[in-house]
């Protein structure tokens, strides 16, 4: 019976063993399987769950600013940055705690920021404190020898001294394409440019530090770091802008004008290389009131606006300075129009290159005599082709063929050409389709003496960037993309985030009509209306504009040249419009063909465009000017500008104005778009016309 037992006992001994086992291998993968979840909540809520610990033990935090994004240019020259700058904070309380730290520290103040003993003892008269800003804005060279300090032995006995850090926005090149960058209010507040159409690019968020006391009475720090805004790659070539504006400085200073614009562009792909408007500003104080001295006569005015004018009137005068007329407004584009007559009529054979037809001085439409520039000398140009109509600019002949085309072709091109419309441009401020469309006239209502007009570029309105756009098609084979600056999104550590590609948006001619059109556009130069833009050794196309502004008949014209290099591989557009030349007849001006070939001679060879002829023999002190006859003969119609009342062109043109020089007569002032029309911030500011960001990336992304 013993040993029965004692097998029992056996028996029961080995089955708790393994019940035992069983249950500690239990236990420990529940242990496990805890400690698991604990890691994955901690790594997934960790920060959350964190934060809820703070506040409950009295915690408070405080802001680390982010780091907005940089603008770069094509070769990666900085255009806008953020640099860190440094307010210097003194914590009396802690300094004066001892003797040996409180000598230390206030000979150290001394040597490296300059403070006397006055500034001293006023910073440390409220001994309990521990906020005391001390100085403002300092940069990092003038922190760094005092950090540097603090190293050694004898500066580890500082006490009491801290740096608050933030950003500043900062323009290294000042001016340097101010209408294309923008500028920024604070430090993250895009505004016009590429800082307002891309503040959510270039914008990051905020970070934050939580300081909290423990139970013990210790100190802890939680930092959730900021995530800093990414850089902007763009097309704009700092070189090539720097080269336009010396040009159009040095010809302000030397001749005068209202305004003179200027658009650089690839015409294979429409980027934009540079942009100018000759009333610029500095986007590191955009709201300098001495930038707006052009808009007045004399000093003794400037000085009694800068003394008495409202905060109202203030905006308003910067505000025409921040507009960028190259988007922003429209003008009747005189001749560089009839590219586009002619392009549409060879494309839909209307017309060929066998075409002809006899100028007599102008043609009889519906009641009204309208002439030819060639009247302006009392002559004909006889029987004309194709292509010697558009080297003469004849207005006789291009009404002949927009008459053979008719309202609708005509209004066909209008529109593939991307007049009428928004070019979607990636900078703000261009109108939208709607106020495009109503200052051209359409196939309803060209009637037979609009469309006569239309066809050299009268009674229509355009923008700088519509007709640079539409011009780059023309010779590049009939390709019409959307202008564009930004062409590529980086991280801070140059990782790509978006590669920008270039929008094809349709095809407007034929390879062998755009390979006519430069041939013809060669012969203006060569030997038409355009040898005043001829650069020696090169081979160049282009066109000529001169455009009668309202009222009619009053002396004043806009005056522009639009070309391209070379004429077999075209690199590069330079569009230029100077309006109202400080010259006694403006109509007979030269002036932006002489501007282009002044920028031309210097950017070819930047960019490396070599000369085809260097015996090219450049003599153009006969070349007749293009004069700008007024069409009607002083009989012009009431409303001959599609919009009528309601074109920004058409209201501008009545108001009182003033040029760049004491000897000028009437203001220039750039045209203005509804109230409804502007950014919220300037709403009853007329002038000022640019999207807010929400409605900019609504409307285009």
């Amino acid at each position: 019976m013993a040993k029965k037992r004692r097998k029992k006992s056996r028996a029961f001994n080995q089955d708790m063993k393994n019940r035992l086992l069983f249950a500690f291998v239990a236990f420990l993968a529940v242990f496990l399987l805890l400690i698991v979840n604990l890691i994955l909540i901690n790594v997934r809520f960790g920060k959350e769950y964190e934060q809820v610990v703070l506040a409950q033990q009295g915690s408070n935090s405080s802001p680390i600013a982010y780091r907005r994004g940089d603008i770069l240019d094509s070769n990666g020259t900085t255009l806008a940055t953020t640099k860190k700058i440094y307010n210097l904070i003194l914590e009396p309380k802690n300094i004066l705690e001892k003797d040996e730290n409180k000598e230390v520290t206030i000979a150290a103040l001394k040597k490296y920021f300059g403070f006397s003993d006055s500034d001293i003892n006023e910073f440390l008269k409220n001994t309990e404190s521990y906020y005391e800003i001390a100085k403002k804005d300092l940069e990092y060279e003038q922190v760094k020898p005092f950090k540097d300090y603090l190293e050694t032995s004898e500066g580890s006995k500082v006490r009491g001294v801290l740096f608050e850090e933030k950003y500043e926005r900062v323009y290294p090149n000042n001016n340097l394409a101010c209408h294309l960058i923008g500028y920024t209010i604070g430090t993250n507040d895009g505004q016009g440019g590429i800082e307002g159409a891309y503040d959510r690019y270039l914008n990051g968020s905020n970070g934050r530090e939580y300081t909290y006391i423990n139970d013990d009475n210790s100190v802890t720090k939680s930092i959730e770091t900021p995530v800093n805004g990414y850089n902007l790659v763009t097309s704009i070539d700092a070189n090539i802008q720097s080269i336009v504006q010396e040009k159009v400085d040095a010809y302000m200073v030397s001749e005068g004008a209202a305004n003179v614009s200027v658009l650089v562009m690839d015409p294979k792909t429409c980027n934009i290389l540079a942009l100018y408007n000759s009333h610029s500003y500095d986007p590191n104080d955009a709201y300098d009131i001495e930038a707006v001295r052009y808009q007045f006569k004399t000093d003794e005015e400037f000085e009694d606006f800068k003394k008495n004018a409202t905060d109202e009137e203030t905006v308003e005068a910067l505000a025409k300075v921040w507009r960028n007329f190259v988007v922003s407004d429209v003008f009747e584009p005189g001749s560089t129009y009839k590219t586009f007559t002619i392009a549409g009529a060879l494309e839909e054979a209307v017309v060929d290159e066998n075409y002809k037809h006899v100028c007599d001085g102008g043609e009889q439409v519906d009641t009204y005599y309208i002439q030819c520039h060639i009247a302006g000398y009392g002559s004909v140009h006889g029987e004309l082709t194709l292509s010697q109509a558009l080297e003469n600019s004849c207005n006789d002949v291009l009404m002949d063929v927009a008459k053979q085309e008719g309202a609708e072709i005509f209004d066909k091109y209008q529109k593939l050409f991307g007049f009428g419309q928004a070019t979607n441009v990636d900078i703000p401020g261009e109108p939208t389709d709607a106020d495009f469309e109503s200052v051209i006239y359409h196939e309803d209502t060209l009637n037979v003496t609009e469309l006569a007009t239309s066809s050299f570029g009268q009674g229509v309105c355009v923008s700088m960037m519509q007709l640079g756009t539409a011009f780059c098609s023309v010779i590049n084979g009939g390709y019409y993309y959307e202008p564009s600056v930004v062409q590529r999104i980086e991280d801070e550590k140059g990782n790509v985030i978006d590669n920008l590609e270039n929008v094809l948006v349709r095809r407007t001619v034929s390879e062998e009509v755009s390979e006519i059109m430069k041939q013809q556009l060669f012969m203006v130069v060569e030997q038409g209306t355009g040898q005043k833009a001829a650069v020696e050794g090169y081979e160049i196309g282009g066109k000529t504009g001169t455009a009668e502004k309202l009222p009619r008949g009053n002396g004043k014209y806009m005056i522009s040249f639009i070309g391209f290099a070379p004429v077999d591989d075209p690199q590069v557009v330079v569009y230029v419009v100077v309006d109202e030349p400080n010259t006694p007849d403006q109509s007979s001006s030269a002036a932006s063909s002489y501007l282009f070939a002044d920028i031309a001679t210097e950017l070819f060879p930047y960019m490396n465009i070599y000369k085809t002829n260097d015996n090219y023999d450049l003599d153009t002190s006969d070349t007749p000017d293009e004069v700008a006859t007024p069409i009607y003969d002083g009989n012009a119609p009431s409303d001959d500008v599609a919009g009528g009342e309601e074109n920004p062109y058409v209201s501008d043109s009545d108001e009182p104005t003033t040029e760049t020089t004491e000897e000028s007569e009437g203001e220039y002032t750039e045209g203005e778009y509804t109230e409804d029309e502007y950014s919220d911030e300037y709403s009853d500011e007329e002038y000022y016309d640019e999207y807010s960001e929400e409605e900019y990336y609504e409307e285009e992304y």
